[in-house]
């Protein structure tokens, strides 16, 4: 039996000079150095005697043995959770517990709060960063060949935690050929070959960042410059030597922030991929007027990996998330998951070989949102058009219901958006002892620019049926936002819960 995403990704690479990863610091680490090192972390997480199957949580730095020890696994059979550097050790607790890891993986600096975490729950710890720690020291030793671990397209290899902002978090469980499935689709569908360098500046906890990113590089056999965070003079500094760049939102906007930034220093990309939150139709817009490149959007999420997306040849349309990738299907249901007519919003479902196994020990959830014939609700609220775009209205549960009316913030966000003196905006439900729900606006200023709220709620109102009417609108510094730029609306709503109360 053979491992197809290590056999696919690295296992041809052992003699492969070529660079793989470009260190901005200073340095490089060739595909055969980094099999080697993929081989000494498997190696050490079998001294650990770990088994395939087991499970290993990974809270550590972005560093090329983060990356090392995630290949490590795949190499062990064994399966990883790669944790948000951001959580607390409470939070971490839970994942442990959940998932049943064998072992904790955290950075040095953590590892008196974390080490007991993973003896409450009979883990073992050990520590990895930038500079080393306990499993590096391990894999130091071991040789740099090591077995690999059988395994079947569809065993597990990861669980991702999705954010858990309505509730407990819930393990996603994605098999070897979800991950491989979607890595080829992506390589072919966004044109990338071994001549690509990619810009990697994501966290690899995530998806975008690990299975989208480095995957997609791993297949096409090109190299990326690893960046340990986003920083837009670095990106500018490196554009000339590079091809591509997959980012989030902020990404983009910290660039046309930044002077420096202009089609000279873009003119030998060939690619800008945004995702992981929504992009704003005015920065599409701004980009292309500032580099002539059309920034391509795309759409997926923890459990489906990536389901759509804008196409490379063709109209890569400001505001969509594109048609459905090659191999997935995609339609727009109601609440009894019936289909409806193109052009009308509802939920998006999803089915292909990118989607998810399951929520790991809750059947029940897993149930409710992953449909016997193999459609994934998502939980996105979407319209699709004649030609197969697929807009993303919103989550359902930002879904306003005012008065019996459902108002959906996407369009109220999209006009205020639009009014002087206005970078972005978030509108949510909060109670009203009236109308169960209604609608509060958050309204962030542009630069030396701050909007007329009196202005902006008159166009309001010339443009929006009454029931749409946000019933207060403020200023803040900043929308409030995760670490894959997602805006919380969650803690909007729990901010302005009792404006409406007395």
């Amino acid at each position: 039996m053979s491992n197809p995403l290590y056999d696919t990704l690295l296992g041809h690479q052992s003699q492969n000079a070529k660079v793989f990863l470009h260190l901005p610091e200073g340095g490089h680490l060739s595909y055969a150095g980094f099999v080697g090192r993929v081989a000494q972390f498997a190696g050490a997480l079998r001294g650990l005697d770990l088994q395939p199957g087991d499970r290993v949580a990974l809270q550590v730095e972005k560093c090329p043995d983060a990356l090392a020890l995630i290949f490590g696994c795949l190499q062990a059979g064994v399966i990883f959770l790669p944790l948000n550097t951001g959580y607390t050790a409470d939070e971490i607790a839970y994942f442990v517990e959940n998932s049943g890891a064998r072992v904790l993986v955290c950075d040095p600096s953590k590892a008196a709060a974390l080490s007991a975490v993973a003896e409450r729950f009979g883990a073992g710890c050990e520590t990895l960063g930038p500079q080393g720690g306990s499993l590096a020291d391990m894999a130091d030793t071991a040789p740099t060949t090591a077995p690999v671990a059988p395994r079947a397209g569809d065993d597990l290899a990861a669980f991702l935690y999705t954010s858990g902002t309505t509730g407990r978090s819930k393990g996603a469980m994605l098999s070897q050929n979800n991950l491989l499935s979607n890595a080829l689709t992506l390589v072919d569908l966004w044109r990338f070959t071994g001549d690509d360098v990619l810009l990697h500046a994501l966290p690899i906890f995530h998806t975008h960042g690990l299975f989208v990113a480095t995957n997609v590089i791993l297949a096409a056999g090109g190299s990326m410059v690893f960046f340990p965070k986003l920083d837009a003079d670095a990106l500018i500094d490196w554009m000339p030597r590079a091809t591509s760049l997959m980012g989030v939102p902020t990404f983009y906007t910290r660039l046309l922030d930044n002077p420096r930034f202009d089609g000279d220093a873009a003119r030998d990309m060939r690619l800008f991929i945004s995702g992981s939150a929504p992009l704003l139709a005015e920065t599409h817009r701004q980009f292309e007027a500032r580099t002539g490149h059309r920034i391509l959007e795309r759409y997926g999420m923890t459990e489906t990996n990536m389901s759509t997306s804008n196409p490379y040849d063709g109209d890569r349309r400001a505001g969509t998330v594109g048609p459905p990738l090659p191999g997935v299907e995609a339609k727009v249901c109601d609440d009894a998951g019936a289909e409806l007519p193109r052009g009308e919003i509802g939920t998006l479902e999803v089915r292909g070989p990118n989607v998810f196994q399951g929520y790991w020990q809750m059947p029940e959830k897993t149930a409710a949102e992953l449909r016997a014939d193999g459609f994934f609700i998502t939980g996105d609220l979407a319209m699709m058009d004649a030609e197969g775009y697929v807009t993303i209205v919103g989550r359902g549960k930002d879904l306003i219901i005012s008065g019996g009316f459902n108002i959906y913030p996407k369009e109220i966000e999209e006009l205020l958006d639009a009014q002087p003196g206005v970078l972005e905006s978030a509108v949510v439900g909060v109670p009203h002892p009236d109308f169960g729900e209604t609608p509060v606006a958050v309204l962030v200023p542009l630069p030396e620019q701050v909007p007329d709220l009196e202005a902006v709620g008159a166009e309001v109102s010339a443009r929006l049926a009454r029931f749409k009417h946000p019933r207060h609108m403020e200023l803040i510094d900043a929308l409030p936002r995760n670490t894959m730029g997602k805006v919380q609306k969650a803690a909007l709503r729990d901010r302005f819960a009792g404006l409406f109360s007395g």
